[in-house]
Parts: C-alpha cells; sequence; structure tokens
C-alpha cells in the first residue's frame, strides 16, 4: 500500500493525477497552473528569492537565463537547487516542470545549435528533423527540462515579419512532415524514465497579422485555419504532441489566448489534442493591458482558463490571488480549474517528474554535451546545414575547383558577414539570446522591462536604429560557447589553399552608406572572383535587423548591399552571392550574380556547410520551402493560392500583371539546383478511378543523368480539378529525397488517398467531394516533369483529424 496514492506508478498518469487533485485545496491546486522566471540562473542565484511569492510551491520555471551560464555542471546544480525549494514548500511534494527553448537547440553550455526553421524547411528531410529532436531533448533532460518548447508550426507567407524564419515555410504539409518528425524525437523514450514532452507554437495563424506585425490582429477566417494554419498542429498532434502554445494575437477579433472557440473548439474537440495549453509570455496579462478585452489582470486569467489555457508562463499575471479567491467564492466555476490542474499534474506523471526531478550529476549530466554523444550531434547539426543551402541560380561557376587551371588565382570577400561567425546563429539560438542581454534594447515579448531599457547612448549602424556590435563583449560570447565556429573567410583560405583571398568590409547589415565602396571596388578591380555576403542580422534585441518583434517594412536586401552588388557586377568580374539571414534573398542586383546560395542562418556549423557546397564536396540539396517575393508590395505570395487569384487570375482583369512587375514569385516554391542533372520518367497510375476511402499508387523512375552523385527531391503536388469551394490551383502531397549516383536510377512510389485533398464544404464539414484530381511530379512547383489523372467516384464525410496529411512515399529499384 502507497501512503499518497497518487505515488502508486501502477496507476496510469491520469489514475494518479486525479487521486491527487482530490486532496487539493483551492490555492494550491493555482499554484501548479503559475510559473516562476528566475533572473539569473548561476551559483549566487538567491533561491528563496525566486520563490518568495510562492508559499505552496509552483507549477512551472522558465529557464531563460540559463542562456548567461557557461559551466553545464553549474546549470545543473541550480536547478537541483530550485527544485529542492520548490518540493519542500509543496504540501504533496510535487516538482515543478522546467522548460526551456528548443526550436534551435538548448541554451546550454555544450549543446548544439541548429540551422534556423526555414533553413531546415529547406532540407524536406523529416528523418534528419526526427533526429535533431533527439538530440536537444536529451540535452535538455539532462538538466531537468522536460518541456522543450518546439516545433514552430507556423505557416510563413509574410516575409516582412521578423520571425518568419522560425518558422519551416510557407506549406502545410512540409510543416507537418518536419513538425511531427521534431514531435517524435523530442518526445523519444531513451529509457532513462524521464520523458519530454513538446509544446509546439504558436496555435493558430500567427503569421497571419496585418502588416507582418508581431501579434497584430490576424483576419484569418475559419476555413483558411483550419485547413492551412491547423494543418503542422495536426500532423503534430498525431504524432503525440504533448503541450500547445496559443499565439498573442486576436483571431478575427477573439485573442487565442482567451478563445474557447479556439484553445477548446478547435484545438481539443475537432482536432483532438489532449494535453497542455500553455501561455506565451505575458500573453494573458497582454489581454488585459494592450488587448482591453479584460478590466482587470483577475479577469483576464478567468477568462484565459475558461477558454481551455491550463498554465499561465512565465509570470503570475492573470492566475493570480484574486482569481484564486474567486473560485473559493463560487464566482468562478471551479470545474475549470480543476481541469487545467487535472491536466498539469498529468503531464508530470508522464514526464517521470515525481519518481525523477532533479538534473543529472556526473556522467549522467556530461554524456549528452561530450565526447562520442556531441561529436554526433555536431555531425547531425552539420548535415542539417548542408542541406539546408540552396542553390538559386548557377551559370557553371560553381562548384569552386580548390586546384587546377579552374581554380581562381585571387579571390575577394566582401561583407561583415564572412568574418564573424556570430552571423550563422538565428534568433532563438544560444548564441543569439546570450547576445541579447547586452543589447541596449529588448525585443523578445514577455520579457521587456520598459524601466530598465534605453533607446540612446549607444552606438548604431548610420542612419539606421540597428546597435552596432562591433565589441569584444559580443564576440566574447561566441568564444564561450561556440568556440570552434570557425566564420566563412577562415574556411575558404583552408580549403582553396592556393588562392590569393582577401576580405573588405564592403557595406553594413543595413542602412544606405556607401562609405566602403571605394575600398571594395578598387579591390575587385584586380581579383578572379568576388564572394559577397549579403543580408541582414537575424537574431535579438536592438542588434538584429529581424527576430522577434523586429519587423520590417522591405523585403529585399539594404540599399548599401544592393548598390555595392550593382557596381561590381558593372566591373563584369564573376561574384558570388552567399545571402544569410531569415528571410530569403529577394534583390534585382542579385539576379545578375554568377551565382547565388541561399544559406539561411546555419548555426555552428555553418562556415564549413557554405564552404562544402560551394566547393562541391557535397551536393546543393536544399529547396525552397517558400515562395521568394520580388518586393514587399506583393506580399503575400505563395504557390498554394486559390484558383483565379495571384498569378492564376488568367483573362478575368484586364492586367495580367501589375503594372511595374509580374505577378509571379522571384524564385519559386520547391526551386534550388543541383550539380548534376535529373530525369524523370512518365507518371504511372495503378488505377484510373478510385472511391473516396481508398488509394492510388503513383510510381515516377527517376535518373541521374549527369556526371557526379547527387540528391533530388522528388515533389509530388495534386490539383482538385474543380470542387464546391474554391481550391488551391495545386497543393503539395508527398516528397522524397533521393540520392542517386551518375548514371543510376530509381523509382519513387507515392501512396495517394483523395483525403489529401478533403476540404471543409459550404456548412464547415470536412469532405472527399467525388470528381478529377490531377498529380503533377518534379523538382519544384513551376518545373513539371510528369502528369497523370485520376477519379475519385464518389463524395464522403471525414473526420477532419482523420484525414491523410502527407501522401507516404518509398523507393525501389528499377
Amino acid at each position: 500500500m502507497h501512503s499518497a496514492p497518487w505515488l502508486d506508478t501502477s496507476l496510469s498518469p491520469a489514475q494518479r493525477a486525479d487521486r491527487l487533485l482530490a486532496d487539493m485545496p483551492t490555492a494550491e491546486k493555482l499554484s501548479q497552473l503559475q510559473c516562476v522566471f528566475p533572473r539569473s540562473c548561476d551559483a549566487d542565484t538567491d533561491i528563496q528569492a525566486v520563490v518568495a511569492g510562492t508559499p505552496l510551491g509552483v507549477g512551472h520555471v522558465t529557464t531563460l537565463e540559463m542562456r548567461r551560464v557557461t559551466d553545464i555542471a553549474e546549470v545543473a546544480a541550480f536547478q537541483r537547487r530550485l527544485q529542492a525549494e520548490i518540493i519542500a514548500r509543496q504540501p504533496h511534494g510535487i516538482p515543478a516542470a522546467f522548460h526551456m527553448e528548443a526550436v534551435c537547440g538548448a541554451y546550454l553550455p555544450g549543446a548544439v545549435s541548429l540551422p534556423n526553421g526555414i533553413g531546415r524547411g529547406a532540407s524536406f528531410d523529416p528523418e534528419l528533423e526526427e533526429e535533431l529532436g533527439r538530440i536537444v531533448g536529451a540535452q535538455e533532460r539532462a538538466v531537468g527540462i522536460t518541456y522543450s518548447l518546439a516545433p514552430v508550426l507556423d505557416i510563413a507567407r509574410d516575409p516582412r515579419m521578423g520571425r518568419f524564419g522560425e518558422a519551416y515555410g510557407e506549406d502545410p504539409t512540409l510543416a507537418g512532415a518536419l513538425g511531427a518528425a521534431f514531435t517524435r524525437g523530442l518526445q523519444a523514450d531513451d529509457g532513462t524514465g524521464r520523458r519530454t514532452e513538446a509544446v509546439a507554437k504558436h496555435f493558430v495563424g500567427f503569421h497571419g497579422s496585418e502588416g507582418g506585425i508581431h501579434g497584430a490582429h490576424a483576419p484569418v477566417t475559419a476555413r483558411l485555419l483550419r485547413e492551412v494554419y491547423a494543418k503542422p498542429f495536426q500532423a503534430a498532434i498525431n504524432a503525440g504532441l504533448g503541450g500547445v502554445m496559443p499565439c498573442y494575437n486576436s483571431i478575427n477579433g477573439e485573442v487565442a489566448s482567451g478563445s474557447r472557440s479556439l484553445l477548446t473548439g478547435l484545438l481539443r474537440e475537432e482536432m483532438g489534442f489532449t494535453g497542455v495549453v500553455v501561455s506565451d509570455y505575458g500573453a494573458i496579462g497582454n489581454m488585459h493591458a494592450f488587448q482591453k478585452v479584460a478590466a482587470t489582470f483577475a479577469d483576464a486569467g478567468q477568462r484565459a482558463l475558461t477558454a481551455g489555457m491550463d498554465a499561465e508562463w512565465h509570470e503570475i499575471q492573470g492566475f493570480n490571488d484574486e482569481l484564486a479567491a474567486r473560485f473559493d467564492s463560487g464566482r468562478a466555476d471551479m470545474a475549470a480549474l480543476d481541469r487545467a490542474v487535472r491536466r498539469v499534474l498529468e503531464a508530470k506523471f508522464r514526464m517521470g517528474l515525481f519518481e525523477d526531478p532533479y538534473a543529472r550529476e556526473g556522467a549522467g549530466l556530461t554524456v549528452p554535451f561530450t565526447g562520442v554523444a556531441r561529436e554526433r550531434a555536431r555531425e547531425t547539426a552539420l548535415r542539417s546545414a548542408r542541406e539546408s543551402i540552396v542553390l538559386l541560380r548557377n551559370d557553371g561557376i560553381l562548384p569552386l575547383p580548390a586546384t587546377g587551371d579552374r581554380a581562381p588565382g585571387r579571390v575577394l570577400v566582401v561583407g561583415p558577414q564572412a568574418v564573424n561567425a556570430r552571423f550563422h546563429f538565428a534568433g532563438y539560438t544560444h548564441e543569439s539570446m546570450a547576445e541579447g542581454v547586452l543589447a541596449a534594447r529588448a525585443s523578445m515579448a514577455g520579457t521587456i522591462d520598459a524601466e530598465a531599457e534605453t533607446t540612446t547612448g549607444y552606438d548604431t549602424i548610420p542612419g539606421t536604429p540597428v546597435q552596432s556590435d562591433e565589441r569584444e563583449e559580443f564576440d566574447a560570447i561566441l568564444g564561450a560557447f561556440h568556440p570552434d565556429a570557425r566564420c566563412i573567410l577562415d574556411e575558404l583560405r583552408e580549403r582553396l589553399a592556393n588562392s590569393e583571398i582577401d576580405w573588405v568590409r564592403g557595406y553594413e547589415v543595413a542602412g544606405d552608406s556607401d562609405a566602403g565602396y571605394e575600398e571594395a571596388l578598387t579591390a575587385a578591380t584586380d581579383t578572379d572572383l568576388v564572394i559577397l555576403m549579403l543580408g541582414g542580422k537575424n537574431g535579438t534585441g536592438s542588434i538584429a535587423t529581424m527576430g522577434e518583434g523586429i519587423d520590417s517594412t522591405e523585403v529585399g536586401l539594404p540599399a548599401s548591399q544592393e548598390g555595392l552588388l550593382r557596381r561590381i557586377e558593372a566591373l563584369g568580374v564573376p561574384a558570388i552571392g552567399i545571402h544569410m539571414d531569415g528571410r530569403p534573398v529577394s534583390s534585382d542586383a542579385a539576379d545578375g550574380l554568377s551565382a547565388l546560395l541561399e544559406v539561411w542562418n546555419p548555426a555552428e556549423v555553418g562556415g564549413q556547410a557554405i564552404v562544402d557546397v560551394l566547393t562541391g564536396a557535397v551536393d546543393a540539396t536544399g529547396r525552397l520551402p517558400v515562395s521568394v517575393a520580388r518586393s514587399a508590395g506583393q506580399v503575400p505570395v505563395y504557390y498554394n493560392h486559390p484558383n483565379g487569384s495571384q498569378w492564376h487570375q488568367g483573362e478575368s482583369v484586364g492586367f495580367p500583371e501589375y503594372v511595374d512587375m509580374p505577378h509571379t514569385p522571384r524564385y519559386a516554391f520547391g526551386h534550388g539546383l543541383s550539380y548534376t542533372s535529373f530525369a524523370y520518367s512518365e507518371l504511372e497510375l495503378d488505377a484510373d478511378s478510385i472511391a473516396p476511402d481508398g488509394t492510388v499508387s503513383a510510381r515516377v523512375t527517376v535518373t541521374n543523368t549527369g556526371e557526379r552523385t547527387g540528391t533530388e527531391i522528388v515533389q509530388l503536388y495534386a490539383t482538385d480539378r474543380y470542387a464546391t469551394t474554391t481550391r488551391p490551383v495545386q497543393e503539395l502531397i508527398g516528397f522524397q529525397h533521393i540520392e542517386l549516383a551518375a548514371g543510376e536510377s530509381a523509382i519513387v512510389v507515392f501512396e495517394v488517398a483523395p483525403s489529401l485533398l478533403a476540404l471543409l464544404d459550404g456548412d464547415m464539414h470536412w469532405m472527399v467531394e467525388a470528381g478529377d484530381v490531377d498529380l503533377r511530379v518534379g523538382s519544384s512547383s513551376d518545373n513539371v516533369r510528369a502528369e497523370a489523372s485520376f477519379r475519385v467516384t464518389g463524395s464522403d464525410a471525414v473526420v477532419g483529424r482523420h484525414r491523410t496529411l502527407r501522401a507516404p512515399a518509398r523507393i525501389e529499384q528499377p
């Protein structure tokens, strides 16, 4: 017999949660929905001060400030001290659940940092994404962190938004496949008993905000929410997702954090989510302070809790003592509180926290960060960085030979990104978040202390509000956390050992100054090749040109970079552009380069990955996960737009283009070049008609017709030829990596179910409709290599959460 029945491990997590909940008074219940925010996480942190306002313990702890600590043993010791104090205060000995960001890796010394989400979207590689999730989950669990804040499942259609690069891209099938894989990786059972629960964000329609402004109102229709923005979340839920974080936005007049129709109606009742819903930092308080839908913080807390919010992060605002008093007096529904507490407790039992609440010690702590595990993690991150790189254009100049007659004699490298690996790290990497501590102004929502920040007294890039980070303190952060991260210039000098490689600054990451032009142009006139590093600084705070809360009205290169590009091209010297940022390159001048690479933010092994692709040590395999707008005036531009829209408006209107540019994107979704070539056979179907619950096999033979090994990403698109609601002109329904030696062939087989094209009818019911479906297979959304069609013989209702979300594929030998 157990003196406390909830400690009986033979019971299910739900049974244990019910038994514990029955023994808890109101104030103790509410404490399990609250969170504390330690402002430091080192050996000198006053633990009593951290928990001073939580006499009954606390349910959750944010570990953001672990970003400052340089010793993993110190991080673990802090977690053990704080967890011990929380358990000692808690009448039932309930441990707290510690949480940390995970989208680009853990904020821990020795942890691996990953390319940003949009870069990993360019990989089209769910298997790799799952392995990355396993690595991040293991590293965070080692220090007692069991809520990992990832994947980011937003659909990115507006590159003006500063957080554009956090998402996997514009396509819900791709985002769903990658997000579900990362979820499986984070939540994988490593046999230690402690389990991670992924927290996907930001539910739902976050990037649909007006003006590309972070957290602004998002006028997204109910159909668009379900068919597009919610689809990646559905894929992750089907993979066992444990947690969801709503977005800051108002969606059609309802604040997401306080919307019962979204958090209960859509998320739980329609989509079948059974885990914990946690607030984004300060989001509940925002309902009172900024969005004005609650007269007091307690009103905001009550509204959020009633809607389906289960925990308030990162500090107590709405889930306060006044709200507790409302429950005791009957002014608030105790059933809502019990429901949320039960979910939180059940999650803690699933995580194994009651049996194992503390950070590891000794080898159990260090193994994920050192030795074989560290090397494996770094090699996996290198693979991710390589696969993220997209070769947008190439006149034959790439790959660069290191030796021989074609090897460049003199090479000029231009741009600050070439000499400092800090530019490789996106916002929400450890490096970026640690740099943010030194920024004069914070930009991360929920953590801004208005009284502490200043808008004057720091150096800026001329003509801009962007803070100059040319200071030793910033470089010291890179030395502390990623001392082996090499800049591109060093990699080039090592790998192109027979070339004479010089560097000039040329321009900054923002502004329109031409102060560096003369030096750059003088150097370029006496060189065989110019390599131009392009883009801004994707990060956090006032040192960044994009990131959380750092939005823009422009999507192109800074004027200074665009201007120098044109001047160098006028010299007639071969030039290669390497664009590094959280939004894709959009530049008229860059379209004239001999070659152009999109490398996003490739993180700690980015220098090696970029030079690997430049020199042809590996093939260029990345494909664009977004359509690239020609200018901000074209936004939004996306490949799966409705029939009769964008560049498919046909002859319904007078002009088939804008008066000043085409309707088509600069580069199409799925585009990316290789160093070899591929041929496709006819697309063969094993049936020309199927029932609405049937499947059709689609087969295509792909042959490497070039002279070297290469990787193709075979992309399958479908069109519902006629439907009762306006449908996309085409939708990605499947994709498959395939590596082939020169002259080698393989067969890719997709299993296509009609529910891949399920739609919401006029009454908002999920349906498979009878009619013709056109399939297209190719190397991008606008490079079709083969087509075929089949007919769905009848219509049928489907359960939305049970519809097929991606056509499974396999590779067969011919």
